[in-house]
Formats: structure tokens, sequence, C-alpha cells
């Protein structure tokens, strides 16, 4: 049987720890908290299950977008070192992710949706990137899908 995300995570963090790779371990770390954190939201919530493969993806896509931001802010403020350890950690994190669609890939796979579901203006939007979501989780930059599809939509 295959590892859930979660494990392999684990596993990665046990390896870096015998590796006294620094960086490597504060980010796995970084990564557990947020998944201990989504379980705590759940039980809240009432779900007892644990935190699903697709939750965790959700997860590290978040992660990465907002390391991404941060890489931006600190080139724009002149700190390189701290653009370069965010960059560390986004690589880190997208070991977990599937491989992330190049974007004649994205578009391709964005109009193959389109074609499929007739979505024919913008009121189909909303199915477009449902459908884009439960395909693509964590293999595209939604932002990047919606505004192909309302180039396409439009």
């Amino acid at each position: 049987m295959n590892q859930s995300l979660r494990e392999q995570v684990n596993d990665a963090l046990k390896t870096a720890v015998k590796a006294q790779d620094r960086i490597r371990v504060s980010t796995l770390r970084l990564i557990n908290a947020a998944i201990k954190d989504r379980d705590i939201q759940n039980r809240t919530a009432g779900r007892v299950k644990g935190v699903s493969d697709d939750e965790v993806l959700d997860i590290l896509v978040k992660m990465v977008k907002q390391r991404r931001e941060s890489v931006q802010i600190y080139e724009e403020a002149g700190r390189i070192e701290l653009a370069e350890r965010e960059q560390r950690e986004i690589d880190v994190i997208q070991e977990f992710l599937p491989r992330q669609l190049g974007e004649e890939e994205a578009r391709a796979a964005v109009k193959a949706v389109i074609g499929e579901l007739d979505a024919e203006g913008l009121k189909d939007m909303g199915r477009v990137m449902g459908a884009l979501k439960e395909r693509y989780a964590g293999q595209m930059d939604f932002a990047r899908a919606s505004a192909m599809a309302k180039e396409l939509l439009g």
C-alpha cells in the first residue's frame, strides 16, 4: 500500500533530522504543524477521521503560494537571503506535490474541461474551475487557470 502524504512527510523529517539539514527539518515541521492544525479543525467540526491526502495537498499548495508571495516581497525589499530561504522551503514542500503542469499543459487541460462541460460563457466559470480543482489538485496554479478559463470563455 502507498504511504499517505503525512507518512511521507514524517519519514522525510526523520531522514532530515539524521542528516542535520536545518532548513529541511524546520520546513517539514511546519508542514506537520499545518496538518495537525487541520486535524484539530476537523475534530472541532465533528469529523473524526484524520486529514486526507487531498487536504494535505491543499495545505501544501497554500504553503507554496504563501512562500512565493514572500519571495517576491523580500526580493523587492532587497532581502535576498530571506528570499533564498523561502525558495529553499518551496523546494522542500514541492517534493510532496504532484508534478506541476506547464503553461501549455494547463491551457490544454482548461480547454479540455471547457469542451467536456460544454461551457459557453463566464456563467460556467464555477463549473469549469470546480472540475479543474477536482482533477488537477496540486498540479496547477488555479489563479492562472482561472485567468485562462476567463480568456477562453469570455
